[in-house]
């Protein structure tokens, strides 16, 4: 008996990378990206730094894997998302977001 696993790996934004496989019951996330081909496609992974998870819940690298799992392996973020939403509302202006943007003849703000 086989396990279908499925890798999923985005190099650079709105770019994904998916690959499926079968591997042996009791196969390990390392064992999985190791069979996948994608460490060898992209040289610039590092296993040691980067996070891996399994459906969206950080693993480690030993996790054993069922059936119908979904690698996903993690960029760091170049931007911290707090400090792009200030950036963006810096720009925009408080008149133009949220709830400011839609507003009743002679209503307060945000109504």
């Amino acid at each position: 008996m086989r396990l279908s696993v499925t890798v999923v790996y985005s190099p650079a934004p709105r770019e994904v990378r998916e690959f499926t496989l079968s591997v042996a019951p009791l196969c390990s996330v390392l064992q999985a990206l190791g069979a996948s081909g994608l460490l060898q496609s992209f040289p610039d992974i590092d296993l040691r730094t980067a996070v891996v998870g399994v459906w969206g819940r950080k693993v480690p690298l030993t996790q054993v894997l069922r059936d119908n799992d979904r690698i996903e392996i993690y960029r760091t973020l170049t931007v911290d998302p707090k400090m792009a939403r200030r950036e963006r509302f810096a720009k925009q202006g408080a008149r133009t977001t949220g709830l400011f943007i839609k507003k009743r003849p002679g209503a307060k703000a945000g109504y």
